[in-house]
């Protein structure tokens, strides 16, 4: 029998098992854990930890992997857990991005491939009834309770009724906190549970803060029921404008965006970057502004996940709760000779930090497997005892999290890329297209990623030995070598359901 087949719960208890352990939750170093044995007549049997953990998923706005740095309480994380190296989203945009992790699909499957309009956004994926089955849906329905906090999909906005009498709430959700254009993080409305509530611009008012507070008394109030609880803390930060929260507006003076092998350097060998003009000397002033907001708007995201997790400890759910820490996309800064932004298939937009930390998850570890946000949905079900979602395109990550290795596990997964942001209105428009790939899917791989653009350029860059992605060595392919690459990626680029992009995830290495 397969690990996957096994399950959560079932892990959870063969994990004790061969450990010799009883089902003592005492954490390793607490007073109860220095007690001194006694015999086996004598000791009180204690209660098991729920086999279904609750889950606090944090996501967060265009962060990037080189701002975990800053980040104290999220480096604590992953020294309480483990952390996903190979971590890809399915899109380097907020809404198709947060529609495969909240559907479990790819983009050609959602149907949500851009923020706005009549291919993209909340309108389309409401009209498409995409929201009668998400990982909230699921966990709802297997006796969850549920919370959502922060920023849903664009264009979704708090005072929407979507043809009801009263703001919408999306199905899924037992309590809903969620804003609209609320990226300046001040001066902004909450739907409340049906009802809008106006925040200014007070250093109270600051929403990461304000959500902070909501999860926390979501968790302290659900915990005391004892049943098992979902929370989706979703902030705007690190998003343009990268409002830091007032009391960190002062912080890391003369801090400048770092300065890679990639940086301000078109990679050899490209198409749409050739003859892009370098950056000039204002956007390498106005880059190196912006990466020091960056860095000081996610302290508050870092305070939050501290005292998320102080609550949990506080609350007595922390040791039967996973914590997960993760964005919508990366995002570029200078890499490229490209200003701020995304969209792109290189590692800065696509690779960024996936970290899990909680109950039958290896602590300290750095896993390699090459998983995808179309894999939260399947995985959640699993720690929930459910079967994985017949729809979804990816697998639980389950078996990957108590440090075994299974044998058969995907190659490579899907990067899609349909048309830019070209809605003014958009809060991801570029002004000045030659800063936005054109449409392309991609395949990457532990190793490698492979890209194929719309106009039938392609560029496979070696990360082994060229990690910043900055030589296309596409033309030293063979012609089979090509044929096997375009094979695979139009398998994972026309899959549906989990069993077919398997089988395409695993077709090419």
């Amino acid at each position: 029998m397969s690990l996957r087949t096994l399950g959560y719960p079932a892990l959870v208890a063969m994990s004790l098992v061969l450990a010799g352990c009883s089902a003592d939750p005492t954490p390793p170093g607490s007073p109860a854990a220095a007690r001194p044995a006694t015999s086996a007549s004598a000791v009180a049997v204690q209660p098991a930890p729920s086999a279904r953990p609750n889950i606090v998923l944090v996501l967060v706005d265009d962060l990037s992997m080189n701002l975990v740095q800053y980040m104290p309480n999220v480096r604590k994380l992953q020294q309480d857990g483990t952390t996903f190296t190979n971590y890809t989203v399915t899109d380097s945009l907020c809404c198709p991005s947060r529609a495969s992790l909240l559907k479990g699909q790819f983009p050609h499957n959602t149907g949500i491939v851009k923020n706005h309009g009549s291919d993209g956004g909340f309108l389309l994926f409401h009209s498409r009834g995409q929201e009668r089955s998400t990982f909230a849906t699921d966990l709802q329905g297997a006796g969850y309770r549920t919370a959502f906090l922060g920023k849903y999909l664009n264009e979704y906005q708090p005072g929407i009724r979507m043809g009801g009498t009263r703001p919408y709430v999306p199905p899924g959700w037992d309590q809903w906190f969620a804003g609209g254009n609320a990226y300046p993080n001040f001066d902004y409305k909450l739907n409340e549970n049906g009802r809008i509530v106006s925040y200014g611009s007070k250093p109270q008012d600051y929403l990461t803060d304000v959500l902070a507070a909501k999860a926390s008394n979501f968790i302290r109030t659900t915990a005391a029921t004892g049943q098992p609880f979902l929370v989706e803390v979703s902030t705007y930060t690190p998003h343009h404008p990268y409002t830091p929260a007032p009391r960190d507006a002062n912080l890391f003076p003369g801090l400048r965006a770092p300065r890679t092998p990639a940086w301000d350097r078109a990679p050899a060998g490209t198409v749409w970057l050739a003859g892009k003009p370098k950056l000039t000397t204002a956007q390498k002033l106005r880059l190196d502004q912006e990466f020091r907001l960056r860095a000081q708007s996610v302290q508050a995201i870092d305070r939050m996940i501290g005292q998320l997790r102080t609550t949990l400890a506080q609350a007595g759910v922390a040791d039967r709760t996973v914590v997960v820490f993760t964005s919508d996309n990366g995002y570029h800064m200078g890499e490229y000779t490209l200003p701020s932004g995304k969209q792109t298939a290189f590692d800065t937009d696509v690779n960024v930090p996936l970290v899990m930390a909680g109950p039958g998850i290896e602590p300290g570890r750095s896993a390699t497997q090459v998983v995808a946000n179309v894999d939260l949905r399947p995985t959640f079900a699993d720690w929930a005892g459910l079967p994985a979602p017949l729809e979804t395109d990816g697998r639980s990550i389950t078996p990957l999290l108590s440090g075994s290795a299974p044998a058969e596990w995907r190659h490579g997964t899907l990067i899609e890329h349909h048309d830019p942001a070209t809605d003014p209105k958009d809060p991801d428009f570029e002004k000045d297209s030659l800063n936005i790939p054109p449409s392309y899917d991609a395949l990457r791989t532990g190793t490698f990623t492979y890209i194929e653009y719309v106009n039938g350029a392609v560029e496979y860059f070696d990360r082994t030995t060229d990690p910043h992605m900055i030589k296309n060595v596409a033309g030293t392919l063979s012609p089979e070598r090509l044929g096997e690459l375009r094979a695979a990626v139009r398998g994972l680029a026309t899959c549906v359901g989990a069993d077919a992009c398997w089988a395409a995830s695993r077709a090419v290495s």
